[in-house]
């Protein structure tokens, strides 16, 4: 038997040297993103394809299903928002502890039961059960934006919202032009969009299920990427020395542990976020006006069949309507960008502004006897309110991490729906006022003239102390923003000075579902050195 040391000096016949080439490498990794992009695209995509969605309300007051408008507005209606409320927490949190293909199967599985609801049931007790299935996929839509950052690297993070983003809008604008030239042009029933709404829903639980399960998510899945080689959180590079391992070595009470615990030390890090004014207003401003935003988006339909009771469904617009107001939700949020404005002086008069316009079109549904001039009002409506969500997105996310911006955008809205089903409780529920659909719009309208006087007021007290305090001092550059394009640019220009001055970047921040518009490093001053990283947290 040879030894070890024969078997190493035995020679080995060298190989001839392979044809020079291109690397196989960076081809099959660029292949491999492409190929993620369009799945994921092509997903999202396809679950807005639900053509059907625009007309549940006529079909349910239609001889389909014979409810009666008190039952539709008062009994079914309000279920969502009860149960919206009661799901929403659990499934976010569910969403990163069981990084978020589950969350997408339970999505897929709640569209499917909502649509056989719709199809096989005949009671009011079913179309509630109906309406908590639909709060599911609500709260479930967050598992969505955030699961395609879980996959894709930091630096694709941008383009990747763009496109996510861009097949979602594409997909509810196609669903709803769909429905709405199968129900005019077709002369379709609402019984057979809802069948083909439910063959679409079928098609992506199947897609659902070749989704990958990401290794890592923001809260509770933190450690895993660090044994198999994936990029930190960022928590974890803001504070270096609150490691698990060190933790243990460390061998930590039980109260010490929960106080380090991500997401406890990110709600202490959101204490300490709110003293920016910014961040307060624009907070303020996504839960008060989202509250009465979605409550106009829910009762809308009951209200065109109000100013249009017809039983002749080719007559029915709801769905060319939804896809034009998709439209200009769509423009407007782009055209957002290019605003060129000083939001820490203007900002609370634009949002009155535009407040007080809402105000204005909500009082035209309320007043019109023309389904024509009702239509266009609410497409005007969700068109006003889309131009300042990638506003408030940037304003929120650019003072935090990533991770506590995702945790910001959750608590927010927990507090608008926290606010939505009190209003919805006390003026539209049958224990409650059980008011018709056209008086609750009268009600929405003072809503809204309400916060929009309170936005004038507060924007007449911050110019008066902005004008007072400029003239001791300039606005610094970091209040100077123009737009949030332009505030990006800024930003990453000071990130380029970082090594000389006394800041530092933390992130590149991330927005949710509705507004993953804007993005832009994020600066903030180091903490003290006096303070432990605990306090820090």
């Amino acid at each position: 038997m040879a030894t070890s040391s024969q078997s190493v000096e035995k020679p080995v016949p060298l190989e001839p040297p392979p044809e020079p080439g291109p690397e196989p490498g960076p081809g099959r990794k660029l292949q491999s993103w492409q190929c993620l992009v369009f799945f994921l695209c092509f997903y999202g995509f396809m679950a807005q394809m639900r053509p059907g969605e625009s007309f549940i309300t006529p079909y349910l007051l239609g001889p389909d299903k014979n409810f009666t408008r008190i039952q539709v507005t008062n009994e079914i209606t309000p279920v969502l928002s009860y149960s919206y409320l009661a799901v929403l927490v659990p499934v976010f949190l569910l969403t990163d502890y069981l990084r978020y293909k589950p969350v997408l199967l339970l999505q897929s599985l709640s569209y499917i039961s909502v649509w056989l609801l719709l199809l096989f049931g005949h009671f009011v007790l079913h179309m509630q059960f109906m309406e908590f299935f639909f709060s599911l996929t609500m709260a479930a839509r967050i598992a969505y934006s955030s699961y395609i950052f879980s996959l894709v690297h930091p630096a694709h993070y941008q383009r990747m919202a763009g496109y996510s983003r861009s097949a979602v809008l594409l997909g509810v604008f196609t669903s709803s032009v769909l429905g709405q030239l199968l129900v005019t042009v077709g002369r379709v029933s609402f019984t057979i969009l809802n069948y083909l709404s439910l063959a679409f829903l079928t098609l992506t639980l199947v897609l659902t299920i070749f989704l990958k399960r990401p290794k890592r998510s923001l809260f509770f899945n933190q450690s895993e990427p660090a044994r198999s080689g994936a990029l930190p959180s960022e928590l974890d590079q803001m504070h270096p020395g609150l490691d698990g391992s060190m933790g243990r070595k460390l061998g930590r009470t039980p109260l010490a542990a929960w106080c380090d615990w991500t997401l406890v030390r990110m709600l202490r890090e959101l204490g300490n976020s709110l003293q920016l004014p910014q961040l307060r207003l624009w907070s303020l401003w996504w839960v008060f006006n989202s509250a009465g935003y979605y409550l106009i988006v829910y009762y809308v339909h009951i209200l065109w069949n109000v100013v249009e009771p017809t039983t002749d469904s080719t007559k029915v617009y709801n769905g060319g309507v939804d896809a034009a107001s998709t439209l200009l939700g769509a423009i407007t949020s782009f055209a957002a960008g290019f605003v060129k404005i000083r939001w820490a002086l203007w900002a609370k008069l634009v949002i009155g502004v535009v407040t007080a316009l809402q105000a204005g079109l909500v009082f035209l549904m309320y007043a019109t006897r023309s389904i024509s001039l009702c239509y266009a009002a609410f497409v005007l409506f969700r068109g006003s309110y889309q131009f300042l969500v990638p506003i408030a997105t940037f304003q929120i996310a650019s003072s935090l991490s990533k991770e506590l911006c995702a945790l910001v955008f959750g608590v927010n809205t927990f507090f608008a729906t926290v606010l939505k089903t009190i209003i919805t409780l006390i003026v539209s529920d049958k224990r409650g006022l059980g008011l018709p659909v056209h008086k609750q719009f009268l009600v929405y309208f003072v809503y809204f003239v309400l916060l929009s006087v309170a936005y004038f007021l507060a924007a007449a007290l911050g110019s008066l102390w902005h004008f007072q305090r400029d003239r001791h001092q300039p606005v610094p550059l970091a209040q100077e923003l123009s737009s949030p394009l332009k505030e990006k640019d800024i930003q990453a220009l000071n990130l380029q000075d970082g090594a000389l001055s006394s800041l530092q970047p933390e992130a590149t921040t991330l927005a949710l579902e509705d507004s993953a518009w804007a993005k832009g490093p994020v600066l903030r001053e180091l903490p003290d050195s006096r303070e432990l990283p605990e306090a820090k947290a």
